[in-house]
């Protein structure tokens, strides 16, 4: 049986702009769980999500109850992989209630000297009006950039080095269980004089997702989006959906843009180095995604 890693975007679990709410999830996630309950019949599953949109809505629960000193990234992390694998397991199960299924709490390896530590990049939390910027920036001492037209708060996104509970998902996976692991990237870790401490920063899911699918000798990474397939000059009147292309023809592409680029860095790396295949598509067109008739088929 092939092993199939499925990363879902933290806005394809919430349309952009939508209200976070567990209802509205829970009804992003209906769309698919019956889809990859099928999918399971013929492959194993690993499932990755985002969580930038979660993460962060925990960090400002996390800063309204001013009592308790907040807590850091990597805890809201690891409560946002508990929260969204509980809903995801909820709706695959109530569509497949015999497919056995497991959230397994994922640490992943960062370095702490990255860059990325001095240059916060990664995207999470709700959207605010640009003219906001000043205001949230003296109150919460967060830095922002724009999102496309709106504003997001930004923390730092290390590179995933190694997944530390590897051993536990394959054991998971060898028994036929969906497993959601490595959620909202990994919980980041860093080596210390201490042993593994965890470290205040959010990973990249794609990322994070190519290096799972790496780990596990996986056959196919699917990265599910709010995009149906990548798309040549995107937002102008000649855009166009790429529907198959290899890494060589995307690596221009391949842009730490905050958007579609990260994806495509991701699945670039993964075919390289696996020599396998890699889709980029819609979350409810999945099963097309992975016959090719729908989103963007990556070829070495």
């Amino acid at each position: 049986m092939e092993t199939l890693v499925i990363a879902l975007g933290g806005n394809a679990l919430l349309k952009r702009g939508a209200v976070l709410s567990a209802e509205n999830q829970y009804q992003s996630i209906a769309l698919i769980a019956d889809a990859i309950g099928k999918l399971a019949k013929k492959y194993r599953i690993a499932i990755v999500h985002g969580n930038g949109p979660q993460v962060g809505l925990l960090a400002l629960q996390n800063l309204a109850y001013r009592d308790v000193p907040p807590y850091p990234l990597d805890i809201l992390v690891a409560e946002s992989q508990g929260m969204i694998g509980y809903m995801l397991a909820q709706q695959l199960g109530a569509f497949h209630p015999a497919q056995p299924v497991s959230t397994l709490l994922t640490r992943v390896l960062v370095d702490s000297e990255d860059p990325a530590y001095r240059e916060p990049s990664k995207f999470i939390g709700p959207v605010y009006e640009p003219q906001q910027q000043a205001e949230l920036e003296q109150k919460y001492g967060w830095s922002m950039k724009l999102d496309g037209k709106y504003l997001r708060r930004v923390v730092p996104s290390p590179e995933p080095k190694k997944i530390i509970d590897i051993e536990a998902i394959n054991l998971l996976l060898a028994k036929n269980h969906i497993v959601i692991c490595n959620g909202g990237g990994g919980v980041p870790m860093v080596a210390s004089a201490e042993g593994m401490v965890g470290s205040e920063a959010v990973i990249d899911k794609d990322l994070a997702s190519a290096l799972l699918a790496e780990a596990l000798d996986a056959d196919h990474l699917v990265i599910l989006t709010d995009a149906d397939a990548v798309y040549q000059h995107w937002g102008t009147p000649q855009q166009k959906a790429i529907r198959s292309a290899t890494t060589q023809e995307l690596a221009p592409m391949a842009v730490a843009d905050g958007s579609m680029g990260p994806k495509i860095m991701a699945v670039n790396r993964f075919v390289q180095r696996s020599g396998k295949v890699a889709h980029i598509g819609a979350l409810q067109d999945i099963e097309s995604v992975l016959a090719g008739t729908a989103g963007t088929l990556i070829t070495p």
